[in-house]
């Protein structure tokens, strides 16, 4: 740190001078304040004593060369480049051990975040998403509807197929997008979630040309302990291509939702399910 000096001292302080570096020959502007003391070369970064100004009345002139490591530095905030009025030393690059420490600190975090994703992918726990979650059957990609709500694409189930009718014009609902592909023939869906009670939404339509009345296809299911049987969507929606809403609150937990579909009469089916957490 500088020491203090006295307005009769102001005037040889605020005074520059120019001296070179000994090791590398940069031209160094200083005021004479810093006379006698050591100072970082702002271009090859030795530490250098700043040599005695002419006029000064300082101590005695150290002599001009690379000071030792041990001896205690000024920062040059008083000197710059010759020539580059104002610009101030260059930054000293960081030490190689401090670089290390960077890129192992880097590399703990990335290694930590990979292992809690293969964790989480493996074992649902209370860092599983609680946002709605919105499952669409029998699509290879995610899909908007028409209220800008995101999709997921076809996942989660056990077994079974995929189907689609394209043009089939779907009543009862907004999103008739929606009815248009299903699976079936699965056993059973799961989804990881945190703790907690929520609102599921299973989407019905039939849409298969196979089914020409009620009886046609009848199965039963249980959401999280919540048993529907001999469930048909002929009769729940009022015939075929309506949309149909089975709605029941759940409240999870073992950190994962759990659905199972049980045959009676043709096959299982669904078209979406719609997973959303409640206050």
């Amino acid at each position: 740190m500088r020491p203090a000096c006295s307005a009769a001292d102001e005037k040889d302080i605020m005074a520059e001078f120019k001296f070179s570096c000994p090791q590398c020959g940069q031209h160094i502007q200083c005021d004479t304040s810093y006379s006698g003391s050591q100072i970082d070369c702002p271009s090859c970064h030795q530490l250098i004593f700043v040599p005695q100004a002419a006029h000064s009345a300082a101590a005695p002139q150290a002599p001009l060369g690379l000071a030792t490591r041990q001896s205690t530095m000024v920062p040059a905030t008083g000197c710059r480049f010759a020539g580059e009025p104002g610009a101030q030393p260059a930054a000293k690059p960081k030490s190689k051990a401090r670089r290390n420490v960077l890129i192992v600190t880097t590399a703990v975090v990335v290694l930590t975040a990979l292992a809690m994703t293969m964790i989480f992918g493996r074992h649902p726990d209370e860092s599983a998403p609680s946002n709605s979650i919105r499952i669409k059957a029998g699509v290879s990609q995610q899909m908007t509807d028409s209220q800008g709500n995101i999709w997921l694409s076809d996942q989660g189930f056990v077994g079974g197929q995929t189907y689609e009718v394209a043009d089939a014009k779907i009543t009862h609902t907004k999103f008739p997008e929606l009815y248009r592909t299903e699976r079936y023939s699965m056993t059973a869906f799961s989804w990881p979630l945190r703790n907690g009670k929520y609102k599921v939404k299973l989407l019905f339509a039939e849409v298969y040309s196979g089914i020409t009345n009620s009886g046609g296809r009848v199965f039963s299911f249980n959401v999280q302990g919540h048993e529907f049987d001999n469930f048909d969507i002929w009769v729940k929606a009022g015939g075929p291509n309506k949309a149909y809403v089975e709605s029941v609150d759940v409240e999870i937990t073992n950190r994962k939702l759990d659905i199972t579909f049980t045959p009676q009469v043709e096959k299982p089916k669904i078209n979406a399910i719609e997973i959303l957490p409640l206050p």
